[in-house]
């Protein structure tokens, strides 16, 4: 199955859009924590680790959400990841296992340019071997 990611009027398909300035398929994580001590703590073990080089833990946001039949309104930390693509695989399930959600919000966006030192700086702080 291909995933197709729409940005303005430019398709890129999932796995395939390494960035011209780095050579290298870099993505964020963006994920949610019931707090903001949860979102630390996931956040320095998925960097120390070496599975993200980076976490932006953006403070608290209100989420609006349907959950086990009913509508919910909760205040959710949001936070953002910094990745390679071919890591997401492996921090997903990292996050996962250190979540206390039964079904966290962890997603990965493709990161399609920008900064080529920032976006060798993720590959080189990341490392399959976590």
């Amino acid at each position: 199955m291909r995933l197709y990611v729409v940005f303005t009027t430019r398709y890129v398909e999932h796995g395939t859009s390494s960035t011209p300035e780095s050579g290298m398929d870099a993505c964020f994580l963006y994920v949610t924590t019931a707090s903001e001590d949860e979102a630390l703590g996931i956040a320095r073990s998925v960097v120390g680790e070496r599975l993200a080089a980076c976490a932006n833990i953006l403070g608290t946001i209100r989420s609006v959400f349907w959950w086990q039949d009913q509508v919910n309104d909760d205040a959710e930390v949001a936070m953002i990841l910094k990745t390679r693509a071919d890591l997401v695989p492996s921090l997903t399930e990292r996050v996962k296992a250190l979540h206390s959600y039964e079904c966290p919000c962890v997603v990965a966006l493709p990161i399609v340019g920008g900064n080529a030192d920032f976006l060798a700086w993720i590959g080189a702080e990341t490392t399959e071997d976590a």
